[in-house]
Order: C-alpha cells, then sequence, then structure tokens
C-alpha cells in the first residue's frame, strides 16, 4: 500500500510504498477514510533531530488524526464489526496506569509499557496517511454516530478534542455574563469558538492577526473578532467593563500571544496554553492577574472524543476542511506552512 513517511527529522516526507498490515492478537486495521494534517506536523519536519524532545525517531507513516472503516480484527477483539466506520483515538498509553485507566493516555505515566512512548499512531509509530492503519488496542476506536462521515469526523479527533479538553476544565468559570477568548482562529481555534458556544453561555472573542481567520471566526459564532496587536489586550479589557477575561485558550503559544493572555486575563481566571508556538511566559508575583491560573494541556481523554463526536453529528461542530488526495498530501503541508489552508487540512486516500 501507499504511505506518506517521515523518513528523517528536517525534510519533507516521502509517499513510498509499504506492506499493508494485518492484526494480531487485540488490535485492529482500519481502512482510512481521511486523514488530518496537522501543524505540529510540521514541527516534526522542520524543528525536531536527534536531540528531539521525544524519545522516538524517524522513520515512520505520518497521519495522527484519523478515522474510516474496520477493515480486519485481530483475535481477541470484541464490539466491533468489519465495515464498521470509527473514529481513531490518536495518543496510545500503556492502557494500565492510573491515567490511561481514566482515559488520559495523553498523560500516560508508565511510557515503557506503552506502544510508543509519549505518542501514537503518526507520532513514532506508523499513522494514518496510507490506505490502512493498525491499531494497536480496540479501546482506540470510537464508533461513528449516526450522520458522521469519517471525513468530517478524521480532524475533529486531535483539532476539535484538544480545545474541548482544554474549555471543559473550565467550564465551571464560562458562566452567563462571563467572557472567553480565544487567540488564535485558525484550526484549532475555530472550532474552539464552535465549542464554546455549543456548551458554554460565555460571550467568546477571536482574536488573530489574519483578517481571513477573523472571518472565519465570525462564521463559527464568534461575539466579536479583534486583532491581534498591540492594542487588543485593552479592547478586551474594555469590553470587559475593566475586569479582564474569565477564560483565555492560546491557540499560538508564541511569545507575544501568551503575553495578550496575561494582560487580558482576569483575576481568578484561567489562561490554557493549547498551541506549541515555542514562547515562555515569565511569571512572577505581579506579572499576571491574582490567581490567574495558567496551564498547559495536551490534546484530550479518550472519554471526551465521544462528546466531540456527538457536537459534531448533532451540528454543532464542523471543521472547515481543504481536501488533498494522498498523492497531494505533501503540497498540503507546504500549503500549511505558507498560511494558505483556513481550516484544516485532510488528506483523503
Amino acid at each position: 500500500m501507499r504511505a506518506l513517511r517521515l523518513t528523517a527529522w528536517k525534510s519533507d516526507p516521502e509517499l513510498v510504498e509499504v506492506e499493508q498490515p494485518h492484526p494480531g492478537p487485540g488490535e485492529v486495521v482500519v481502512k482510512i477514510g481521511a486523514a488530518g494534517a496537522c501543524h505540529s506536523d510540521l514541527h516534526l519536519m522542520r524543528d525536531f533531530s536527534d536531540d528531539a524532545p521525544v524519545p522516538w525517531h524517524p522513520p515512520f507513516t505520518l497521519g495522527h488524526e484519523n478515522a474510516g472503516w474496520v477493515h480486519e480484527i485481530g483475535s481477541g477483539v470484541t464490539g466491533f464489526e468489519e465495515g464498521q466506520p470509527v473514529a481513531v483515538y490518536g495518543p496510545w498509553g500503556c492502557g494500565v496506569c492510573a491515567h490511561c485507566a481514566r482515559g488520559y493516555e495523553t498523560y500516560c505515566e508508565n511510557p515503557a509499557a506503552a506502544p510508543v512512548p509519549g505518542g501514537g499512531g503518526g507520532l513514532g509509530l506508523d499513522g494514518g496517511m496510507a490506505e490502512y492503519l493498525l491499531v494497536p488496542a480496540a479501546r482506540h476506536l470510537i464508533p461513528l454516530p449516526d450522520g458522521l462521515d469519517p471525513v468530517r469526523a478524521a480532524p475533529l479527533t486531535d483539532a476539535a478534542l484538544t480545545p474541548y479538553h482544554a474549555i471543559r476544565r473550565s467550564w465551571a468559570k464560562l458562566t452567563p455574563g462571563s467572557t472567553a477568548v480565544v487567540i488564535g482562529a485558525g484550526g484549532l481555534g475555530h472550532l474552539a469558538v464552535q465549542i464554546l458556544k455549543a456548551t458554554t453561555a460565555a460571550r467568546v472573542i477571536a482574536v488573530d492577526l489574519r483578517q481571513e481567520a477573523l472571518e472565519l471566526a465570525t462564521r463559527a459564532g464568534a461575539d466579536r473578532t479583534l486583532r491581534s496587536d498591540e492594542t487588543a489586550a485593552d479592547a478586551i479589557r474594555e469590553a470587559t467593563g475593566g475586569h479582564g477575561a474569565d477564560a483565555i485558550f492560546d491557540c499560538v503559544g508564541a511569545d507575544a500571544t501568551l503575553a495578550l493572555g496575561a494582560a487580558a486575563g482576569r483575576v481568578l481566571g484561567d489562561l490554557t496554553v493549547i498551541g506549541i508556538g515555542g514562547g515562555t511566559l515569565p511569571v512572577s508575583f505581579f506579572s499576571v492577574p491574582y490567581e490567574l491560573s495558567v496551564q498547559t494541556t495536551y490534546w484530550g481523554g479518550r472519554y471526551e472524543l465521544p462528546e466531540v463526536l456527538a457536537l459534531a453529528a448533532r451540528g454543532l461542530l464542523h471543521a472547515e476542511t481543504t481536501s488533498f488526495a494522498l498523492d497531494d498530501a505533501v503540497e498540503a503541508y507546504h500549503r500549511l506552512e505558507r498560511g494558505e489552508i483556513t481550516g484544516r487540512a485532510v488528506v483523503v486516500p
């Protein structure tokens, strides 16, 4: 079968022929319906090297946002049947530690017992930018609800699950009268806006440098949009009666956006860093509002993915996508790198 593989750090992936996988005991092979092209893949291609901050290395097939149909079932697997449409939960932990048992395989505490430490399909192991994907355990498969097909579901497994988890943590602060700010209204951000509107009563402000991203945020339901410049923090404070935003979700994570989040946050608020833009936020006694909680999140819990898919099946969550054939997957990443993709890029084998 054909697969888009990253063969070395600091290089473009290559479309090559590989052996089609077959499942062993407890495993499932999924026929890929779609795989999302994520901006984090660009970090793998451009920024990582042999001293990368991950315990795995190329070669492996890209694609950690995946959905398709059950193709072949290994011995001992129950609850699934061939042809069944499924989404794939991307982080693959040990499955038995305290965090994995709660569904947080992103935070597996026994990575030595995981299929790949701190990764999953498309992150150290072969992912879904291929015709078939070998999933090491059936618990990573989530049946798609009626009305949701794999092409629509694939990008939601990361691009929606990641902000959903971050927003879910702040639900208690997103009451009527509250304000939430989404910094970066692109692939993750336009989904964050929709999640906030579907699951909270907060007023939503979206901030971005690009006019097309702000227009996307408006279509996603943002109550107000602001250009990300030196006036943005003051504009957020003015819009909130001087208090600041109750919850800020930074989908970029650069120095400038972290500083904006700290400047625009409310006392007792939340600042959640979702993007991996490489920025830092100096913290001292007077540098952030009192009891502004600052946290990073990575992906989301396995139990949260069915909730995300349910929102999409009900028409409350939709990823704006541009589709590419597998032959054009490298070009999809080039366009993503040039900032020419509005929303998400999806590769359809």
